[in-house]
């Protein structure tokens, strides 16, 4: 008798826990379906009429037709008809440096004003590119459901490891418009040294390109036909214009073949850029001249990414953990990496990086003087601007190297074609005389 009353309290309290866990998941899905919907974008083929007075059209991704339409408004055009197309040709890019140090730059801005976190993200999804505005938008409803900004981050994906560790610290401290601010920063500085990298190698790649597509003009059609004029009147070419020649012909007999090959190549080169650029940065590493600048460039993404991390409270051991993945240098990662593990094990600081000679002892003394005084976040900071400007100083002193060295590659490379062409008309002109 006594053992029904007790059933029965069991079965009602396990009905309503039941209930209770079908209501909060019922509750959860709608958001987590939204969130799903707002990642993914779709393509569509748009007919819009311009603010100006006339037609356009072309291929656009967004999430929905009313996110195309608003799009397309920002770019004073009305949105006449739509065509979808199909899935496969969607894309869901990553959120490059560029719009991390936008969106960064934004939500600082609007949290240190007081604008909620749900608002916030709302508003920076009109400053990012527009394949990613789904993606914060999904962001925005990760976070009004309740999950704290690191986790949404990375369930919406890109955002690296650093950005995820900075975010998650300042949620705790409560600082996540310092710590926006603080990414923003350093994103902006590793856009200037990228920037400066890019502009170092946009000169010779122009000056090594010409000189490509002259010496290929002069190689197949210059010199094959002066040579066989010369052939044909009964002059001896010399044999170094006849190589020359035999060459040019062999390209021109072969034309499509080579043509085809080149862009199987370049093909290669674009799916396997990452591996290239990996091979390309590790042989300027030890060239002359250009693996200083390389060190420089590492130093001041290394110290930007420590700066921001150690602002936001997280600890020394793991922001040297997370930020040592930005450094390419084989043996500065290896003793950061030693460093790191007798930190662990209790070492001092300010002793364990003395022992790190890959640094410039000019960085080692001035972080073992932060320490002292405990004000490494500073240093940090401090030594990222150093770095940059160190980076800017030799990048122009590199160019002023480079100039002189792609005049004279430049000169040999034509003058090499030129001379083909010389030494049978000098010797026409000898026998002449």
């Amino acid at each position: 008798m006594n053992e029904c009353p007790i059933d029965g309290v069991h079965l009602y309290i396990l009905h309503k826990e039941t209930a209770e866990r079908d209501r909060r998941k019922s509750h959860r899905e709608p958001f987590l379906t939204m969130s799903r919907a707002a990642i993914t974008n779709q393509s569509f083929f748009y007919l819009a009429n311009k603010s100006a007075g006339g037609k356009a059209m072309g291929l656009k991704t967004a999430r929905s037709k009313r996110a195309l339409a608003e799009a397309l408004r920002r770019e004073k055009k009305i949105l006449v008809r739509t065509w979808k197309l199909p899935a496969w040709t969607a894309s869901n890019p990553e959120l490059n440096l560029k719009g991390h140090a936008r969106l960064d730059a934004q939500l600082s801005q609007l949290l240190s004003r007081g604008v909620t976190l749900t608002e916030a993200l709302e508003v920076a999804s009109t400053v990012v590119p527009p394949s990613n505005e789904g993606r914060i938008l999904a962001m925005r409803e990760l976070v009004a459901s309740g999950k704290n900004f690191g986790d949404a981050c990375q369930s919406v994906g890109s955002f690296d490891p650093v950005t995820i560790s900075v975010y998650r610290a300042a949620e705790k401290t409560g600082d996540l418009a310092g710590a926006c601010g603080q990414l923003a920063k350093s994103a902006q500085r590793q856009l200037e040294v990228a920037g400066k990298a890019a502009t170092l190698m946009i000169y010779p790649a122009i000056v090594l390109s010409i000189a490509f597509i002259a010496s290929l003009i002069m190689l197949t059609l210059v010199i094959p036909t002066i040579g066989n004029s010369l052939g044909s009147s009964g002059i001896e070419l010399p044999l170094f214009t006849k190589v020359l020649v035999a060459i040019g012909e062999f390209i021109r007999g072969n034309f499509l073949m080579l043509g085809v090959l080149f862009v199987v190549t370049l093909f290669g080169v674009v799916l396997f850029r990452a591996a290239v650029m990996r091979a390309a940065v590790s042989l300027t590493r030890n060239m002359i001249f250009i693996r200083e600048v390389v060190m420089h460039q590492e130093l001041t993404r290394f110290f930007s990414v420590m700066g921001s991390m150690t602002k936001s409270g997280i600890p020394l051991t793991d922001a040297l953990a997370v930020s040592s993945e930005v450094i390419g240098h084989p043996k500065l990662n290896k003793d950061l990496a030693r460093m790191r593990a007798k930190l662990v094990e209790g070492g001092l600081f300010r002793t364990l990086i003395e022992k790190v000679e890959s640094l410039p002892l000019a960085t080692r003394r001035l972080l073992i003087a932060a320490d002292q005084t405990g004000d490494l976040e500073s240093a940090f900071d401090a030594l990222a601007k150093d770095h940059a400007d160190e980076t800017d100083k030799r990048t122009e002193r590199l160019m002023a190297v480079l100039e002189p060295v792609l005049i004279v590659l430049l000169f040999l490379i034509v003058g090499t074609m030129i001379l083909g062409i010389m030494l049978p008309l000098m010797s026409l002109t000898n026998s002449v005389m």
